[in-house]
């Protein structure tokens, strides 16, 4: 065991006939000894005082981490108010890492400079697209229309993996649409999920036109840009069907469009959806008594559509097996068009309701189950977890 030097100011040694050694460097005695690294030796340069050893200076640690920002260069602007800050500490705590911090905001500032040249340029953009090229396999980035997959841990959380897989199998999701959204700045998570719910929703009836073809178990899901991956020139929303249960599967691709479906089928399927998109224009006003003049629009809408899908119904030639089914189909939707275009007329509520009553009783879904079982269509309407309703107008509601 070593023992250490007594404390207070060494003691100056004597030399032959009690006079002094001469100095040696910048001190007047020789430099104190002390055990260092298992065995006597003079102290390191710097960690001894007038009264003996005293430890190192401490490294400030936000100097350390302007430097490791500033390296890596993924986040500058840190990396510079890092460095910044460190330089300040270490100037009021007399600590070390002045050249790291120097050095931090320094790298910070040419990333920081470069970060904007390349978002000038376009230049991350073309780097993302390098990515996308060099994931082809087994990630979310390679997904497109069309695809099915399967993904670690089913359809919910952050995930970058997705295993393509036929979608005749079990799989965890079908992608339905690709979105590309326009702008550099990042919109925040909210801002993409409400900008994906409202284009996804509004894609799925080009890529299944036939509505009765998809289950009531399906539901809609959407794979994002995280905040990194915008830097890097991610602009993609991507839409998937997938079961309500995210932990469980689908089996068989839900296409139904031009890919899928044949000329007669389309030419139904067409019509249809222009009776379809009149109905989704609801009124705000729940009731005509609040606002006539909004339902009486409404139901003019209503009759125009009627009539149109009826005259393109007419205009196809159909196949003979589906031709009566088709013809009988347009004459009830000529019949509803008259109901609906009085009660476009109405004067009061009354009136309205009762004529709206006879347009849908002749408007209802089930008078196309003929006609679609004819073409090869879905024939069982879909089931819906709300039920629609609507004011019969003696204080009853009917289906």
């Amino acid at each position: 065991m070593s023992i250490p030097p007594p404390h207070g100011p060494p003691q100056e040694p004597q030399g032959p006939q009690g006079q002094s050694p001469a100095p040696q460097g910048r001190f007047p005695y020789p430099p104190p000894r002390f055990t260092y690294g298992g065995g006597p030796g003079p102290a390191p340069y710097g960690l001894y005082g007038p009264y003996g050893p005293r430890p190192p200076a401490v490294v400030n640690g936000v100097a350390v981490a302007a430097l490791v920002f500033g390296v890596l260069c993924l986040v500058p602007a840190v990396g510079l108010v890092l460095g910044l800050v460190a330089l300040r500490q270490i100037k009021r705590r007399g600590e070390r890492g002045r050249g790291m911090a120097i050095a931090g905001t320094a790298l910070s500032s040419l990333g920081l400079a470069l970060w904007t040249a390349a978002l000038a340029s376009g230049v991350l953009s073309d780097v993302w697209e390098g990515v996308k090229d060099g994931t082809r396999g087994n990630s979310v980035l390679a997904l497109a229309e069309g695809e099915c997959f399967d993904s670690p841990g089913g359809l919910e959380g952050w995930t970058a993996d997705a295993d393509r897989v036929s979608c005749a199998r079990e799989h965890d999701g079908e992608v339905f649409a690709v979105v590309r959204l326009p702008g550099d700045r990042y919109p925040g998570d909210d801002g993409l999920t409400d900008t994906a719910d409202e284009r996804c929703y509004d894609l799925q009836d080009a890529y299944v036109m036939d509505g009765w073809a998809l289950p009531a178990t399906v539901n809609v899901y959407h794979l994002v840009p995280s905040r990194e991956s915008w830097r890097f020139g991610d602009r993609e929303i991507t839409c998937v069907f997938g079961n309500q249960d995210p932990q469980k599967t689908l089996t068989g691709s839900l296409r139904r469009d031009e890919t899928t479906l044949d000329a007669h089928q389309l030419a139904y399927l067409e019509a249809e959806a222009v009776l379809d998109a009149a109905l989704e224009e609801t009124p705000e006003s729940e009731y005509p008594e609040d606002d006539l003049p909004e339902h009486t629009q409404w139901a003019a809408k209503i009759a125009d559509a009627l009539a149109e899908e009826a005259r393109m119904l007419r205009a196809h030639e159909w196949p003979a097996a589906a031709e009566q089914a088709v013809g009988d189909l347009a004459a009830d939707l000529e019949e509803a068009e008259g109901a609906w275009a009085k009660a476009a007329e109405a004067d009061d509520a009354d009136t309205y309701i009762e004529h709206t009553d006879a347009g849908w009783d002749v408007t209802d879904p089930y008078a196309s189950v003929t006609a679609r079982h004819a073409l090869g269509l879905a024939s069982t309407p879909p089931e819906y977890d709300e039920e629609v309703e609507r004011d019969t107008g003696d204080g009853g509601m009917k289906v």
